[in-house]
């Protein structure tokens, strides 16, 4: 599996498209459930806020589910910059979002930071 994070709007997608053999790809910003057909599933972040509602841990989602993951390309927004919210929800969802990213990038053959368009391979 391939895991490249970045924060919002840095071009991870496009980076993606660029670097890996992807056809199809699955958008989890609104929420919904990745789907593990996808060549790539981007838009973790929103899962995760999902998840954060629900009261869930999306790394929980992923270890139930490795089998069907670990060929995949993921994007995930990093969403631990920035001010702190008060609220309770918001608060979990950054947490959940940063151990879900630990698990992917600890589980991941590949990870790749993407600032400006501009990818660079971590691991």
């Amino acid at each position: 599996m391939v895991f490249i994070f970045g924060g919002a709007y840095q071009g991870k997608v496009d980076y993606a498209k660029e670097h890996f053999d992807i056809e199809t790809l699955c958008d989890c910003s609104d929420g919904r459930t990745p789907d593990f057909d996808s060549d790539a599933i981007c838009g973790l972040e929103g899962f995760s806020l999902r998840c954060a509602g629900e009261g869930t841990e999306a790394a929980d989602f992923f270890r139930e589910n490795k089998g069907l993951w670990e060929d995949k390309i993921l994007i995930c927004d990093d969403v631990s910059a920035g001010i702190v919210s008060v609220d309770t929800i918001l608060r979990s969802f950054r947490e959940i979002n940063g151990r879900l990213m630990l698990y992917l990038a600890g589980e991941a053959s590949e990870v790749h930071r993407v600032f400006c368009g501009l990818g660079k391979r971590e691991k």
